[in-house]
């Protein structure tokens, strides 16, 4: 028998994440299928991938880019969508299997929390989601009986490592950071860090966002945050350890003292297929890890006091309710101002711990609650920056 083809919607189609996933489902013609591809301003590229991949449906996020794709798709088949709430809509098409969910920051929230409520199996790559809305998205999965796999690197390997395991068995968990391109810099060298320096990352290839979040450790604080909702494993037993080859994914640590670990070369494409085909493994023309590769795997604790972040990350989580929303949110606008070269790479943590100061700490927020905190932690840290730098 022919297996029909998994018809996927890619949200985030044109960043890193995104034309990754369409690689790894050009190395498996017939087995994918895409149904819908979205992307919020990257008009040109979404237009591209549309005339190549042929996909049902496209939503372009900014509406002022709507005439520009639907004038080159208008020869086609193709149905055009624009705004921000035909991509929450979209994600409850019948056609659709998978949602893969890479878009970047606070945006991706409603589309997920919409693709599980459609009981849409889900791919995510979008971490604040989980960040933001543990506590509401955690109860809707189980209720809504969706399976949700994560596409980021340390949780995919998580993921892998718990396949058969009981969960009560888990000691703690151990997800691994390269540390960035900052990691044998001095507390006083971080002070003239430029932009340019801290978007080279060592090992991984990806977006502006997320490689400022790596050389920060904000997004390894994120991803601690994270792990928390999707393993149900309070952050006291979850510990971030510095591991700058970028094999080692991530542990995990049982009680019987043993450890289980995934390893592959820094390449995305793998956790991606991983989610993608789940609970198959697919051959690949990727370049696979060799052990004679490597003469040595190095280990280091992470430093909180230089990577403030980190340390601010862990309060928020621990913290719980809104917190964990103002921290993204400060994040978000902090890395935006870094990015136009308004603020310095050390006045990161300090936007953020602003605003953990400022806002009024919610115990249990609903969808609405965090919607009001976002903007509000928005505001504040944009006014922050005005102000003082």
């Amino acid at each position: 028998m022919t297996q029909k083809p998994l018809q996927i919607a890619i949200l985030g189609s044109t960043g890193s994440i995104g034309r990754q996933t369409l690689e790894v489902i050009d190395e498996h013609p017939g087995r994918f299928q895409v149904e819908v591809l979205t992307a919020h301003e990257n008009a040109s590229l979404l237009i591209r991938q549309a005339l190549r991949y042929k996909p049902n449906t496209v939503v372009i996020g900014n509406e002022k880019y709507y005439g520009k794709v639907s004038g080159a798709l208008s020869g086609t088949d193709i149905k055009v969508f624009a705004g921000q709430k035909s991509i929450e809509q979209i994600v409850r098409s019948r056609e659709i299997d998978m949602v893969l969910v890479a878009i970047v920051g606070y945006a991706g929230m409603r589309p997920t929390i919409e693709a599980i409520r459609a009981r849409k199996r889900i791919a995510l790559a979008n971490k604040e989601s989980l960040v933001v809305a543990g506590h509401i998205i955690s109860p809707l999965v189980v209720q809504n009986k969706v399976e949700l796999i994560p596409v980021d690197s340390e949780h995919s390997a998580i993921f892998q490592a718990l396949t058969g395991e009981n969960p009560e068995r888990i000691q703690k968990l151990i997800l691994t950071a390269s540390g960035g391109p900052f990691l044998d810099k001095t507390a006083e060298e971080l002070k003239h860090i430029s932009l340019e320096e801290s978007l080279r990352h060592p090992n991984w290839s990806m977006g502006a966002k997320i490689t400022i979040d790596s050389a920060s450790m904000m997004n390894k604080g994120l991803e601690v945050i994270e792990a928390k909702w999707l393993f149900g494993i309070p952050i006291e037993r979850i510990e971030v350890i510095i591991h700058p080859e970028s094999i080692i994914h991530s542990f995990v640590h049982f009680i019987d003292g043993s450890l289980k670990a995934q390893l592959s070369t820094p390449d995305m494409r793998y956790p991606i297929q991983y989610a993608l085909s789940y609970p198959d493994r697919l051959k690949n023309t990727f370049q696979h890890f060799d052990f004679k590769d490597y003469n040595k795997f190095s280990f280091r604790q992470a430093d909180m006091q230089k990577f403030r972040n980190l340390a601010l990350a862990f309060e928020a989580g621990k913290a719980g309710g809104n917190a964990p929303c103002v921290l993204n949110a400060a994040n978000e606008v902090a890395v935006a101002a870094y990015l136009a070269k308004k603020i310095s790479f050390l006045a990161l943590p300090e936007v953020v711990e602003y605003c953990l100061q400022q806002i009024p700490f919610e115990k249990n927020p609903d969808i609405e609650a965090l919607e009001d905190c976002h903007q509000h932690t928005v505001r504040t840290a944009s006014e922050f920056i005005k102000k003082n730098y």
